[in-house]
C-alpha cells in the first residue's frame, strides 16, 4: 500500500517530485570542484576576467565555489550562472542574505576569514583573479595542501599590493 519514498516525498520510481520536496544534488568525480578567488572588490578588467572564468567553469560542468561576497566572487557566479552552472558561496559571517545575488548554495559559517581555508581546500584547483591579503592567505593554504592554484592578472602581485 503506502510503498517506499525517496526525500522528495514520492514513490520510489516516480518522476515529478511533491511541492516543497528535498530534491538531493548529486555530484560525481566527472563533476570537478573549483574554487575562484579574489577581492571582495575589483576593477573592471578582473571583474569581466572573473565572470568569463565563472563562464567556462560552467560550459566545462564544473561546481564553482568561492566566498560567496561580492567583487571577484559576484563576478565568477553571474559568469557561471549565466551558463546555468552550480555556484556555492562559504560565507563569512552569520547571515546568508550576505552571500551576492548568484550563490546557489550558500554556507554560512560565522568564522570570518578562517572560511578561506574552507573555501581553497573544498576546490580540486583555485584559479586566483587579481586580489587582496585575504587572496594571498587563500593562494598559501592552497599550495601548502597541494592543490594546483592559477593566477590570473596578477592575482600574486596584487594581493601583495593592495591588502585588504
Amino acid at each position: 500500500m503506502g510503498g517506499k519514498k525517496d526525500l522528495g516525498g514520492r514513490k520510489s520510481g516516480s518522476q515529478t517530485p511533491l511541492p516543497g520536496a528535498i530534491i538531493p544534488i548529486r555530484m560525481t568525480e566527472k563533476q570537478p570542484i573549483i574554487a575562484v578567488i579574489g577581492g571582495g572588490s575589483c576593477n573592471r578588467e578582473e571583474a569581466r576576467l572573473a565572470e568569463e572564468v565563472g563562464r567556462e567553469l560552467a560550459r566545462r560542468g564544473a561546481i564553482l565555489v568561492c566566498g560567496g561576497l561580492g567583487g571577484v566572487m559576484e563576478a565568477a557566479c553571474k559568469g557561471a550562472s549565466a551558463e546555468g552552472g552550480t555556484t556555492i558561496g562559504v560565507l563569512p559571517g552569520d547571515n546568508r542574505q550576505s552571500a551576492n545575488p548568484y550563490v546557489q548554495i550558500p554556507i554560512v559559517t560565522g568564522i570570518g576569514y578562517a572560511r578561506n581555508v574552507a573555501v581553497v581546500k573544498s576546490g580540486q584547483a583555485v584559479i586566483a583573479v587579481g586580489g587582496n591579503y585575504g587572496t594571498l592567505s587563500e593562494i598559501s593554504h592552497a599550495l601548502q595542501s597541494g592543490i594546483h592554484v592559477i593566477g590570473l592578472n596578477k592575482a600574486l602581485e596584487a594581493a601583495k599590493d593592495s591588502g585588504e
